[in-house]
């Protein structure tokens, strides 16, 4: 169902994608671990409060799975098509892999050296989605400054 040039069915399933592959399965690690002693006793000072999180990543899924649609309606050809896939399947895999090192293996450290890969896939998504759609690639700006904040307090978590 098009109209007026908006694919409702691509923009569906890349919310799918984003809400359900990326938000549930990290999700799983991260939700039943934020209240408890052993994440309390690590939880830097300047952490938000829980409630937060849930409203941020919530907010910040949905302009990731706008960014996701833009690159992909606006991609010019396959090759385009492929590289927005395969940039935006890297930093899902890095997002939930972050999840599962930091709150489901408690390898603070080695979450660490992870949120670092992670921020820089966002840091390509930007730079590839530029070139496809600049709406694209604004919408993503938001994600990294949470991501290199979510980096401090990794680190802080980690080291301190």
């Amino acid at each position: 169902m098009k109209n007026k040039g908006f694919n409702f069915w691509m923009f569906i399933l890349c919310l799918l994608i984003v809400f359900l592959f990326v938000g549930g399965i990290g999700s799983l690690f991260t939700s039943k671990n934020t209240n408890t002693d052993w994440y309390q006793s690590i939880k830097p000072s300047l952490t938000p409060p829980n409630w937060v999180f849930p409203v941020v990543w919530n907010f910040l899924f949905l302009l990731i799975a706008f960014s996701l649609y833009f690159a992909l309606v606006n991609s010019k050809n396959k090759n385009q098509k492929k590289k927005v896939v395969l940039v935006f399947g890297i930093n899902f895999i890095l997002n939930i892999l972050w999840s599962v090192l930091f709150f489901g293996l408690k390898m603070l450290q080695l979450a660490f050296i992870e949120v670092i890969i992670f921020w820089f896939s966002i840091l390509a998504m930007i730079l590839i989605t530029r070139k496809i759609s600049k709406k694209s690639s604004w919408l993503l700006i938001p994600y990294l400054i949470w991501v290199a904040f979510a980096s401090v307090l990794t680190y802080l978590a980690a080291f301190t």
